[in-house]
């Protein structure tokens, strides 16, 4: 490479210009160079470096401060890509000089220096911070202004780059920023405090106007000390989520208080930090509500809210300040304030609403003061309720109003989007309100119909206008008299532009379901033909939308809906149902079950295709949760309507009839439980034809002749029959199951297991004493049986189970010490099921059995466990939080099995539950990374004829552990040592296939959540990555082998692109060899780009949500 030959050749000739000091100006030139050649091709100088680190350190003591700035830039880049020597060589210098401390001159230069190679190489620094970090603290003690400012940006440094290493240092670091954060000697703030005490007294807002200059001096640096330790404490705040209840107690009063900073640019910082801290609050949301955490007390959610006084006394008169650039942060304070803690500024309304007038008003305001003014609006409009918002509608609406009308198209698109939320609260139209909102009707109107009429806008304002007069109509509809016809003909006019359709259709949509009951007719006509068209359209979106749309069109204005409109519609939907897109297919369908209900005499019309692809799609594999769900309540409308030809039995027969014509049998399983699942619901909808039916289904499993379809779908459909209505009438019925257990196929006799598990619901007295008695007396039958019986723990209602709890109970721990590994799995589901029925009695006897001598019995009660934790609230959780512990302290238990389901039963609470398992990490995280270990011991060879095979017994447990772990990135992040998590990492992308699969997904998830930590460890994961994306499949090898590889170097690729996401990942020099090999190599290349683009791609999906 020619670049290599020319740096290589004028490397010597820099250094010596360097040297010799004898021009500045060519010295700073030469500086210049060797910077940015150290930062582009850094690695390819490694001869260099140290007589480049030789030619560079003295020049540190320049007389010349232009000189050192360009040396520390230099050195920072160099330490990017030296060796362990040169780097050596550099910190033992640099502490050297800082503990002589000759000068203050060239101290300052050496703190610059360590800061600057923090910043640059955080992952090499760290291990000297124990050295380091004492000496700054001592120069902050020193009166020097400048040396404190670079004391404070190197602290930050590390607390940015080091996070590992500073931990212990960060209390000391709080401190020293929490002291000069005040640090204003030339300044005395008691005066305006007094002012302040005396406004709040008086009750009277004076428009305080805060100066810049009045006190400004020239020499006072200490406003540079002040602003570094707020970025300092933005730093510690952004980094170390773990502490928040800490700063809450200590840096959140601090900043506040500091809000009447006099600098324009440190206040903007105190209010970036606080900011910072509001951010580090708001994901934490999840588990700082969970009951538990918020009965312990004190949780950053609930001192944030003790704080809000406090902190809207600080920021209201900020909010009329001179200074635009503060009152964006106040804004943008209380937006963040708003969304982390909906409804805290209910009591502060009445301080807060002129500081938004006043910048709403103020002609000398910026557009972009004006435009976070009315975000800020909007987003307090949208969290608190309307009443609050009452005794300042007539002040709010003129200046919102104006906006509205400006010639700058952002201020009027998001003045647009407040009066839109200005509408709901002054008529809210979920709740009786005595509020009287007809004397703002008319300039609400005025200033939207304006901006809907015109043709010449911006796109966004088009359709906020459009969404906006959508919501007028929806709450004051009715008190809009003669405008609302043509108000009306304007939407049917945007419906038909192509641009504005997908808004106009979601504003008929709101409209059409206000319950004002707004006169629709005089555009129905006209737009429902529209709205049909729009179905065959190739955008998803509107499709969607349009479906919403002609539902409650439909459904609340039937009348008004002619045959002739309905035609047009069913005309377009046969294309809609199908299993390419279940969520269309589903909405589809409820619009047929809604025209069922309100236009039962147009279902005539629905015989031919659109049944047929309904019928179809039942058939699909893929149907199931929501779109089934409608499927069920559609035909139960269908058959309720009595249409000809579509009765009952007809529906019956097109369900069910092509596994009876003996034709070939249908490709998937879940195509009979869908069937099945449509039986029942037409026989529960028409009860009368229900014996008849059954009867039929009971001979159909007896028949000798049927084919082992027929039956499965017979005895699925008596099931999920049963599961509603009382078949204990059917004598034949219990023997009729039985026997079917005995069958040969499978499939038929899971479907009979299925059917007396559902049957028994339906009557539990009847059946389920037949059931205990059956697994008692039948040990052939025991699994069978058992599946039975989960189906009935699963299903039946509690009050329905609790007189049988004992008798289940007792049952089921004769067969949990069973052998069979499937056996003692549904049995351990069943007690998990069951203990949520009487946890206060059975959750105790569980725990009791983690003491039994078996291996078995222990695995049972642990997996028992998992089943009794789900993702909503339950009444177990306060117990099991009590003694999951004990449960989890089967991870040490000699047993590989039993610690493999303690780690499935963890990583179900961390997924499900984290507030079950987050105060036990520090004991279960150490035996989690021991399970993530390779163990010689569990590694065996088997002899399959000629070829011996490698067995690792010791694999399924790794799975499990770092199945845990990817878990606990998600739900646990806060409370872990990512370090140490790393560790981990690391050797399992040396691991098995599978392992290596889910470290790389880790990868990628790391890189997003905590960079930092990641780009320390670089260098040690680069390498496991090249290692997987450079292997070769040995030529003999079989087909799996090659995919298996192809898709090892897919997702190992995709970890290297989601590491370069990583600011700065680029610049480490096996990172950046590592790309130059990825670039020279065509199949790695292709692999690659084809990545990139996919992500790309996905990105621009994401984005396309409306």
């Amino acid at each position: 490479m020619i670049v290599c030959v020319v740096c290589k050749k004028i490397t010597g000739r820099l250094t010596s210009a360097i040297a010799k000091q004898e021009d500045v100006s060519v010295q700073l030139e030469a500086l210049d160079i060797m910077a940015d050649m150290l930062c582009r091709q850094g690695g390819l100088l490694v001869n260099f470096h140290p007589s480049i680190l030789s030619c560079l350190l003295p020049q540190l003591t320049s007389a010349r401060l232009a000189v050192r700035k360009r040396t520390i830039i230099a050195l920072g880049h160099l330490v990017m890509s030296c060796g362990n020597l040169v780097f050596v060589d550099l910190i033992e210098h640099l502490l050297a000089e800082l503990s002589r401390n000759d000068s203050m001159s060239t101290t300052r230069t050496y703190i610059q220096c360590i800061a600057a190679i923090s910043r640059q190489a955080g992952h090499r620094i760290g291990e000297y911070l124990e050295k380091i970090i004492p000496l700054v603290v001592k120069f902050c003690n020193i009166d020097d202004d400048e040396l404190r400012e670079y004391c404070i940006q190197a602290f930050e440094s590390f607390v940015r780059r080091c996070p590992k290493e500073v931990y212990p240092h960060v209390p000391t670091v709080i401190n020293i920023c929490l002291k000069y954060l005040t640090y204003d000697p030339n300044y005395n703030y008691d005066d305006e405090d007094e002012d302040e005490n005396a406004m709040d007294a008086d009750g009277v807002d004076e428009d305080y106007q805060g100066s810049d200059d009045e006190y400004s001096d020239d020499d006072d640096m200490s406003w540079k000390v002040r602003r570094a330790a707020a970025k300092c404490l933005d730093a510690v705040v952004s980094t170390r989520h773990e502490m928040l209840p800490e700063f809450y107690r200590t840096v959140s009063p601090a900043l506040t208080a500091r809000f009447k900073e006099r600098e324009e640019n440190v206040k903007a910082d105190v209010f970036h930090a606080y900011l910072s801290l509001l951010k580090q609050t708001r994901p934490a949301q999840s588990w700082l509500c969970d009951p538990d955490a918020m009965e312990q007390g004190e949780t950053p959610l609930t001192m944030l809210q003790s704080q809000v006084p406090m902190i809207v006394k600080a920021l209201h008169k900020q909010m009329k300040e001179k200074s635009v650039k503060t009152r964006q942060c106040c804004f943008n304070m209380l937006t963040e304030l708003v969304n982390v803690l909906p409804g805290a500024l209910t009591q502060h309304i009445p301080v807060l609403i002129p500081g938004i007038i006043f910048s709403l008003n103020d002609k000398s305001s910026s557009s972009n003061l004006k435009i976070d003014a009315l975000s800020c609006l909007y987003v307090i409009l949208c969290n608190h309720q309307p009443q609050v918002f009452h005794p300042h509608v007539q002040a709010l609406v003129p200046p919102v109003v104006a906006c509205v009308g400006d010639p700058f198209y952002k201020i009027t698109s998001e003045a647009l989007l407040v009066t839109q939320q200005l509408v709901r609260v002054i008529r809210p139209l979920d709740q009786t309100d005595a509020f009287d909102a007809s004397p703002y009707i008319s300039d609400l109107f005025a200033c939207t119909i304006k901006r809907l009429k015109a043709a010449d806008i911006d796109q966004e304002v088009k359709e906020r206008a459009i969404s906006c007069m959508g919501q007028i109509i929806c709450n004051l509809g009715d008190r809009l008299g003669a405008d609302l016809p043509g108000t009306l003909h304007i939407f049917l006019e945007r419906l038909k532009n192509e641009i504005t359709r997908l808004t106009t259709v979601k504003a008929l949509t709101l409209i059409a379901g206000s319950p004002l009951k707004i006169d629709l007719r005089p555009v129905l006509g006209e737009a429902v033909p529209i709205l049909a068209s729009f179905l065959r359209k190739n955008q998803r979106a509107l499709k969607l939308s349009t479906l919403a749309a002609l539902d409650i069109l439909v459904k609340n204005y039937s009348d008004s809906v002619t045959p002739a409109m309905i035609d047009a519609v069913l005309a377009e939907l046969p294309p809609l149902i199908s299993e390419t897109d279940m969520h269309v297919s589903q909405m589809a369908i409820s619009f047929l079950t809604t025209l069922a209900r309100v236009h039962p005499d147009s279902l005539a019309k629905i015989g031919g295709s659109i049944l047929g692809e309904l019928i179809a799609l039942v058939r699909s594999p893929l149907l199931q949760g929501g779109a089934l769900s409608a499927m069920l309540e559609f035909f139960q409308a269908l058959v309720a309507t009595g249409t000809a030809s579509l009765g009952y039995m007809d529906l019956l027969r097109m369900l069910t009839g092509p596994v009876y014509a003996q034709s070939a049998a249908l490709t998937h399983k879940q195509s009979y439980y869908s069937i099945a699942k449509c039986v029942a619901a037409l026989t529960r909808a028409c009860p009368k034809e229900g014996p008849a039916v059954v009867g039929q289904f009971i001979q159909d499993v007896k028949n000798s002749r049927s084919t082992d379809s027929i039956r499965l779908l017979a005895l699925l459909s008596l099931g999920e029959v049963g599961h509603h209505v009382d078949l204990s009438s059917q004598p034949e019925l219990k023997t009729v199951i039985l026997d079917a257990f005995s069958s040969a196929s499978e499939e038929v006799k899971s479907a009979a297991s299925y059917a007396l598990g559902s049957i028994s619901v339906g009557n539990l007295p009847e059946y389920l004493p037949f059931v205990l008695q059956e697994i008692s007396g039948q040990p052939k039958r025991q699994y069978l049986l058992l599946h039975s019986l989960k189906e009935i723990i699963s299903s039946a209602s509690v009050a329905g189970l609790k007189p049988y709890v004992e008798n289940v109970w007792t049952l089921l721990l004769k067969h949990c010490e069973c052998t069979e590994e499937g056996t003692r799995n549904v049995v351990a589901e069943c007690l998990g099921k069951l203990t949520l029925i009487d946890p206060e009695t059975l959750l105790p006897r569980l725990k009791g059995y983690l003491l039994s001598g078996s291996s078995y019995a222990r695995s049972s009660v642990v997996t028992a466990v998992k089943f009794t934790i789900s993702d909503h609230p339950q009444t177990i959780d306060p117990l099991l939080k009590n003694c999951i512990g004990d449960f989890l302290k089967t991870l040490e238990d000699p047993d590989l099995n039993v610690r493999r389901v303690a780690l499935v039963t963890f990583n179900s609470a961390a997924h499900n539950k984290p507030s079950l398992i987050r105060d036990l990490l520090d004991t279960v995280l150490p035996h989690l990374y021991n399970e993530t270990k390779v163990r010689k011991e569990l590694i065996r060879e088997v002899e399959m004829g000629p070829f011996k095979h490698t067995v690792d017994d010791g694999l399924d447990i790794r799975k499990a552990a770092f199945e845990c772990m990817y878990t606990l990135l998600d739900s646990c992040l806060d409370r872990l040592d990512i370090f140490e998590f790393l560790n981990h990492v690391e050797d399992g992308l040396k691991d098995h296939y599978d392992i290596k699969m889910l470290t790389f997904l880790m990868l990628a998830r790391l890189s997003t959540l905590c960079p930092s930590a990641v780009l320390q460890r670089l260098d040690r994961l680069v390498e496991p990555l090249r290692a997987t994306c450079t292997t070769k499949v040995k030529a003999n090898s079989v087909k799996q082998e090659f995919e298996k590889q192809d898709e090892l170097k897919r997702s190992a690729m995709r970890a290297v692109a989601a590491l370069l996401t990583i600011p700065e990942a680029e610049k480490s020099p096996l990172m950046s060899e590592f790309q130059s090999q990825i670039s020279s190599n065509p199949e790695l290349a292709a692999i690659f780009d084809s990545i990139q683009r996919d992500s790309s791609s996905a990105n621009m999906e994401s984005m396309d949500t409306s």
